[in-house]
């Protein structure tokens, strides 16, 4: 490698490495030639030829200082980690804690730090309070706190003025890809109730609110997501700047639904309300013995289950989508279909051998 070439290289800080969001943005970074990357989580992970894993306890702020200390070389930070908690208020504190000591431990330390990625979703707009204006604009007034997302942007407004570095904020919906122990995973937990529903010669049921199966949603795929990302933390054009990153198409589960259950060779009966949460929690012996009818890799169920996140999807009974179209034209045209997006998820699960 010539000097130049040293010199165009990017060094990624990826934060929640392990994450849906996360490990897919990884393997988007890792077909790119002039990418590092470094990721970021609790638990580690497996180093390659392209990627350094570290385990940091990022609530600790000590443990981040230290462990941090040597990434000098650091260009952009993505940041896609999230601590969950009982109640909205609860999230506040650790979640902007965690941002605040990534920050705080880089940006002394990488003098070519350029770019400072923060990865939000639709509760910018009050979505997961109950009914909101669609279509949501990046433009739309915050709602009353707590909202640990604003918290979030705004600390890095305040801290960026004056700084070598700018911020974006991506702001997907639904987010599905693959990942194992995520509690925000909603292709895995259809693909789990769909293949529990099957060993037990059930229909496939939708288990929202009846509203939510006439609604109008989209989705937003975690590969384009992380397309999205790595654009708008490379075009000057989208510094300091919010975007809404979804499929680009809207759709209702009671045209979807069945087309799920056909790939799964299931039929579909009417939707039964139901808490996934409560229903799913005996199921544990059950999936066991799947696993090892089917020969499945050894996944335990809790790395299988996000029945509380299923519970929270499946209760929309509003429309809940936002307009796609500054991301396009600030120069971003990808897209993807929300059909074949859930298509291409489960039939990965499957080489994975995950789900049978």
């Amino acid at each position: 490698m010539n000097r130049n070439e040293e010199q165009s290289r990017k060094t990624a800080l990826v934060i929640g490495a392990n994450g849906v969001i996360g490990r897919n943005l990884i393997e988007h970074l890792s077909t790119l030639e002039e990418w590092n990357m470094i990721g970021v989580s609790r638990r580690g992970g497996e180093d390659t030829n392209r990627v350094r894993y570290l385990a940091v306890d990022l609530l600790n702020r000590e443990d981040a200082r230290v462990k941090l200390s040597q990434l000098t070389n650091v260009t952009h930070i993505f940041y896609a980690a999230y601590q969950d908690r009982p109640t909205w208020a609860e999230l506040v504190a650790p979640n902007l804690a965690m941002l605040v000591n990534v920050v705080d431990a880089i940006e002394p330390i990488a003098v070519n730090l350029q770019h400072i990625s923060l990865m939000q979703g639709y509760k910018v707009y009050g979505a997961h309070l109950g009914p909101f204006k669609t279509p949501a604009r990046e433009t739309d007034a915050n709602h009353m706190p707590p909202e640990f997302n604003i918290d979030q942007q705004q600390f890095l407004e305040r801290r960026q003025p004056g700084s070598s570095w700018t911020w974006s904020a991506l702001r997907p919906s639904v987010v599905c890809g693959f990942a194992l122990g995520n509690p925000m995973n909603l292709a895995m937990v259809i693909a789990v109730y769909a293949s529990i529903s099957k060993e037990l010669g059930l229909p496939l049921r939708f288990p929202g609110k009846p509203g939510a199966y006439n609604s109008l949603l989209e989705m937003t795929d975690a590969n384009l997501l992380a397309q999205a990302t790595v654009w708008a933390a490379t075009d000057e054009r989208c510094g300091n700047q919010a975007f809404n990153i979804a499929n680009g198409d809207l759709f209702r589960w009671n045209e979807l639904w069945p087309k799920i259950g056909a790939f799964f060779g299931l039929e579909t009966a009417p939707p039964l309300q139901m808490s996934l949460d409560v229903v799913m929690a005996d199921k544990e012996p059950l999936w066991n013995s799947m696993v090892e009818n089917y020969d499945l890799e050894n996944n335990s169920y809790a790395d299988v289950s996000s029945w509380r996140f299923g519970d929270f999807v499946f209760s929309w009974d509003y429309d809940f989508f936002a307009d796609g179209t500054k991301a396009r034209r600030f120069g971003f045209h990808e897209f993807m279909d929300t059909e074949k997006m859930f298509i291409d998820i489960f039939q990965d699960l499957r080489r994975r051998k995950v789900i049978p």
